[in-house]
């Protein structure tokens, strides 16, 4: 069963509304600890003085910012202590936005929220905001750390994400390579195809189709090891880096996405229309002359029976 993470309530104007904030997100990953070969016993790290080597007693552990190399300055528990942020249980709401308008670098970490208490004016904070498709914008103090949070609903369901701060998002400038790529030049005939590319590759989004792979095979081998099977692992053949022309390899992408999706189970083939039963034998009128593209299909459509009988 989930336990909660936290619990207080969400404020804004004169309302409080009592809620528990559980983990949206239960991240899978395989781990694994460190023993020593010869006795199985698990290895355990040690504080030590990286002069001497010796081990450092609990009490003799101060905090120390560097300053510059080999340089600190110490720092008391009792400096920090007043700049602590007040826990004060709430999520203080200061204004509502729009979705959209949220950069999604900016998110964090994800929980459900859930009502205390009374759900009734849960209930109608998260039927409003759906309705209004605004998301709420506030702070909250969590283990002694002050958050900026987004809250939305979806399907009645309050999620709450912690977002990072402005500051804390690398600007695009620091990185050097991207300077390059506003000089690129693209001609229109490689801009069509790249569109044609998006657009045969387009599709709803379907998280469910997308899976760990790794983890899956690494437990695999692991239950197979614990079975007593012997592994041989096949070495993995590195991919080698092939220049190739630009323009055949945007027409090839978008040939081959094409086939794909041609190929999916969900793409329904359109109905062959049949060719209409001959009349009764008499005299027929001299039919008007037809298209190009209509002969040819007769043709085809009439070729494929003679040559059904001529084999047989």
């Amino acid at each position: 069963m989930a336990r909660p993470v936290w619990s207080g309530a969400i404020s804004f104007g004169l309302i409080s509304i009592p809620i528990k904030l559980y983990h949206g997100v239960n991240k899978k990953t395989v781990s694994f600890n460190q023993l020593d070969d010869r006795t199985m016993s698990r290895i355990k790290l040690r504080k030590v003085s990286a002069e001497t080597g010796e081990e450092v007693p609990d009490d003799h552990i101060v905090k120390g910012f560097e300053l510059s190399k080999g340089k600190y300055v110490l720092v008391d528990p009792d400096d920090i202590e007043p700049l602590l942020p007040a826990a004060t249980k709430s999520i203080e709401l200061e204004e509502f936005v729009d979705l959209a308008d949220i950069d999604p670098m900016y998110y964090n970490d994800s929980f459900i929220v859930a009502p205390d208490e009374n759900p009734k004016p849960y209930a109608l904070l998260a039927r409003a905001m759906e309705a209004a498709d605004k998301v709420a914008i506030g702070t909250l103090v969590m283990r002694s750390k002050q958050y900026v949070a987004a809250l939305r609903a979806r399907d009645g369901v309050l999620i709450m994400s912690t977002l990072v701060f402005a500051d804390e998002i690398v600007p695009t400038a620091a990185i050097t390579e991207l300077a390059r790529v506003e000089a690129v030049e693209v001609s229109d005939r490689e801009m069509i195809m790249a569109e044609s590319l998006v657009d045969s590759l387009s599709a709803e989004f379907s998280p469910g189709k997308y899976r760990d792979t790794y983890r899956e095979q690494l437990l695999d081998v692991i239950t197979r090891k614990a079975a007593g099977e012997q592994i041989d692992a096949a070495p993995q053949a590195v991919p080698v880096a092939q220049v190739v022309d630009l323009m055949a390899a945007l027409e090839a992408s978008v040939k081959a996405a094409k086939e794909a999706r041609a190929r999916h189970p969900s793409v329904i083939p359109e109905p062959v229309e049949k060719p209409a039963k001959r009349a009764a034998a008499k005299p027929a009128k001299k039919a008007a002359p037809k298209s190009v593209a209509a002969t040819a299909s007769v043709a085809a459509a009439e070729a494929a029976p003679r040559r059904v009988r001529k084999s047989a």
